[in-house]
């Protein structure tokens, strides 16, 4: 999957029962024509539970990055990408958030939902910014909702991807592990911190979400081993995130038919090129991975009869 053009599409499907409704209705026959005459050439198969997502598993592979779940250092290849030295450091993504109260659990907002920007971003960040150094922990700013974290307690530290997280009860996600009592700790004063903040306050007046806590996500230390780029015709849409981090179907479904009408339409067009070709859909358990083979006239004769619909292709991940 190095050569030619690799499109990776996330959040292909969910489990969500309002995902299942709208792909009933969901016309998809670019991706139906093109699976068709491509070959399955791997599965990426997890779980519900699993900590990190099919679609970053499948991006730590193509970065030659071999980890354990919920252990893809994903702060410190960010660093490193924008040129830093990372020094063998363990990094990690912290979040800030808001957490929604019910009566019988606590649940993730989708981070876009805080309308947060990067003045009252700055500001909690410096007052947040002592209690980690309590710690060992170096905390910057990256972005309104992203800021990177450098310490050991991230140092095989399984975390939950953000992506598991948003829109589901928190407890079913917390790190449960010995090393991460420091992360819980923290989470707990932040807490208490943020409650009378004057940026929250602020906030609060002025019809928006307060930040009542940070989630921890992208942590460990890249190995020794040099990391290989990304192959150059690697290709990543983000089309369907946020409208099933949201539970937007409807919004889901109006992504994937731009993205079958554009994205897989291209590559049905690359395929005739004589390009080589290949799609990974992920999903929240699974990931399979088609490539491009022979493009005889007899595969593509073959295609016609092989070919399977976008609920039998989506649901299996």
């Amino acid at each position: 999957m190095s050569d030619g053009v690799h499109l990776l599409i996330p959040f292909a499907y969910s489990s969500n029962e309002g995902c299942s409704r709208a792909l009933q209705d969901l016309a998809l026959p670019q991706l139906e024509r093109l699976v068709a005459r491509l070959k399955l050439a791997g599965t990426d198969g997890g779980e519900d539970s699993s900590l990190s997502m099919p679609h970053e598993r499948v991006l730590a592979r193509e970065f030659g990055i071999s980890a354990a779940d919920g252990c893809i250092p994903w702060a410190a290849c960010q660093v490193q990408q924008a040129g830093r030295d990372v020094q063998g450091a363990a990094w990690a993504r912290i979040t800030p958030c808001h957490w929604r109260v019910e009566t019988d659990h606590i649940a993730m907002g989708h981070p876009q939902e805080l309308q947060l920007d990067p003045r009252d971003s700055q500001a909690l960040l410096a007052a947040m910014q002592p209690f980690f150094e309590q710690d060992g922990i170096a905390l910057e700013y990256d972005a309104p909702t992203l800021w990177l974290a450098r310490g050991e307690v991230f140092r095989g530290l399984a975390t939950a991807s953000l992506d598991r997280v948003v829109g589901r009860t928190i407890d079913d996600w917390m790190p449960r592990a010995e090393a991460a009592k420091t992360v819980r700790r923290l989470q707990q004063e932040m807490q208490m911190l943020l409650y009378t903040h004057e940026v929250n306050e602020a906030r609060i007046r002025g019809g928006l979400l307060p930040v009542n806590s940070f989630w921890v996500s992208g942590t460990g230390a890249l190995p020794d081993s040099p990391r290989q780029p990304a192959a150059p015709g690697l290709q990543i849409t983000h089309y369907l995130r946020d409208a099933a981090l949201l539970a937007d179907w409807r919004g889901w479904a109006a992504a994937w038919q731009q993205l079958d009408s554009k994205d897989c339409a291209r590559l049905s067009k690359a395929l005739d090129a004589g390009e080589a070709v290949s799609l990974t859909l992920c999903g929240e358990r699974n990931a399979q991975t088609w490539a491009s083979g022979d493009n005889n006239i007899f595969s593509r004769m073959g295609s016609l009869f092989g070919r399977k619909s976008a609920s039998a292709l989506l649901h299996n991940l």
